[in-house]
């Protein structure tokens, strides 16, 4: 059964989160505000970590960028539901490490979505020792740097849509450079792509 620490400082959030986790057959962990929450996903190790942004103590942003600096914990999927919904919030997310970037309403099926997305790909990247930091090895794929930069986010599960918030760039024109890198990798799509991408940047454990 897959662990999920919820970090939500309201009360009915965080129980109705709860609530949707366990009729889904997750094991819910829970953390009222962001240090609690820093301290569970230390002790507990939990698949996943679904987080808010805006909290008293420390915030989401705090949470992750502490969170990312362990290695102990560097690599759980972390997810940020949130109200802060503009462009901005969602890029200074994803800057910061995040897997993904749900907005307050969320539907239930989009978060079951996200989750299930997220468990799948940290489970294909459980074979790798992934540095995410620089998308320059990438090149050595005779890719340009920004097919580079692209290919290194959509191998960290990003969207075409998320990507191009991240680089501040439209949609349409991260799908256009997709086409080149799969071109050039000789692959059919980004889960190939994604493959040949952490066989560059990591090392088989």
């Amino acid at each position: 059964m897959k662990r999920i620490l919820i970090i939500e400082d309201e009360p009915a959030m965080r129980t109705n989160l709860r609530d949707i986790l366990e009729l889904e057959n997750f094991l819910p962990l829970v953390a009222a505000n962001g240090p609690e929450g820093v301290a569970a996903a230390k002790r507990e190790s939990p698949d996943l970590i679904l987080c808010d942004v805006l909290m008293p103590h420390q915030d989401g942003y705090q949470v992750l960028a502490e969170l990312r600096a362990d290695a102990a914990t560097a690599r759980i999927p972390f997810i940020f539901l949130t109200a802060k919904g503009e462009r901005a919030d969602v890029r200074t997310g994803m800057n910061f490490g995040a897997d993904d970037y749900l907005v307050k309403p969320v539907r239930v099926d989009d978060l079951l979505e996200a989750i299930t997305a997220r468990l799948e790909r940290a489970q294909q990247q459980s074979g790798f020792m992934v540095n995410f930091q620089s998308a320059a090895p990438l090149e050595k794929l005779s890719l340009s740097a920004r097919e580079a930069e692209i290919l290194l986010w959509v191998t960290q599960g990003k969207s075409n849509f998320e990507t191009a918030i991240i680089l501040n760039i439209s949609a349409a024109t991260v799908k256009k450079h997709l086409e080149h890198i799969y071109e050039k990798l000789g692959v059919e799509g980004r889960n190939a792509a994604s493959l040949r991408a952490l066989e560059i940047l990591s090392e088989r454990t």
